[in-house]
């Protein structure tokens, strides 16, 4: 795609970043934090569930974080960020105050309004609850309009788990099917150990009417939408969020690539009959 076509396809000023202030700062797990940010003078911010921010540390750089909030208009923004490089680490850093620049909203979404109607079963791997926390919330929030719904989470560990509270509080409700399962349990660790797809024969859905959310490591959304097709749910109706290697978040640099895709623009939510073939290929 030419240079011109590209910059057509993204917002205005997507290169700029614009100075959004911290409003909360808070530890999840020993390497992972959530950060409030809101931007300037009070104005609503718009974005869908699954979509992306590029976030810069000042004098750092920036980094693709998913939002994991609340969608739709909102007076501030969530992300929460694994601190695994230089700039995650120096947005770990940041505090109530503090001034961060945001790119964005990139990427699509989830396809929360199109599931409608049917059922609805989310897979979530590690950190991947984050980006997936919008739909759940979303789908929560208007419970009435899906069938049954079926929430799955993995970790490795009792301790990585995010946001537990939110999660006791989920295996709680009558109209939800929740499951949480860990690698390694240890003392105190009463429920399921296991990989998270074990964790499908738990729930109860219709396939046929089924739509599907994954989130996480490559090889675990590979091994779910396997599963779910093996379950007899179509690839139409699988979505998974890459998220890899994206660097400037309108597809000119070209880090992301995917075969013919480049993930920052025509993802990061893709359909799984769009990605099942290069998923497949290794060093692609």
């Amino acid at each position: 795609m030419a240079t011109d076509a590209l910059l057509d396809h993204a917002p205005a000023d997507a290169m700029r970043p614009a100075v959004w202030h911290v409003t909360q700062a808070r530890r999840e797990t020993h390497n992972t934090f959530t950060i409030h940010v809101a931007p300037p003078h009070g104005v609503p911010y718009g974005f869908e569930p699954g979509q992306f921010n590029m976030l810069y540390a000042f004098g750092v750089g920036e980094a693709p974080i998913s939002m994991s909030g609340p969608a739709g208009r909102v007076r501030e923004v969530v992300h929460t960020i694994r601190a695994v490089g230089g700039v995650t680490r120096a947005l770990e850093a940041l505090r109530r105050g503090h001034t961060v620049g945001v790119r964005g909203p990139f990427g699509t979404s989830w396809p929360v309004g199109a599931a409608e109607g049917g059922d609805v079963v989310m897979v979530a791997g590690g950190i991947g609850l984050a980006p997936l926390r919008p739909a759940i919330l979303h789908v929560l929030a208007n419970r009435e309009q899906y069938g049954r719904i079926a929430l799955l989470f993995g970790a490795r560990t009792p301790a990585d788990l995010l946001f537990p509270k939110e999660l006791e509080a989920w295996r709680g409700r009558l109209d939800v099917d929740c499951e949480v399962t860990v690698d390694r349990g240890g003392a105190g660790w009463y429920g399921p150990v296991g990989v998270v797809t074990s964790l499908l024969s738990k729930v109860h859905f219709d396939p046929a009417r089924t739509t599907a959310f994954v989130c996480g490591p490559d090889v675990m959304m590979t091994y779910a939408a396997r599963d779910l097709r093996r379950l007899g749910a179509a690839a139409t109706a699988i979505h998974v969020s890459l998220e890899r290697n994206m660097k400037c978040a309108i597809g000119l640099c070209g880090h992301c690539q995917l075969g013919p895709l480049f993930v920052c623009r025509d993802g990061p939510v893709f359909r799984w009959d769009r990605v099942e073939r290069l998923q497949a290929v290794r060093e692609i």
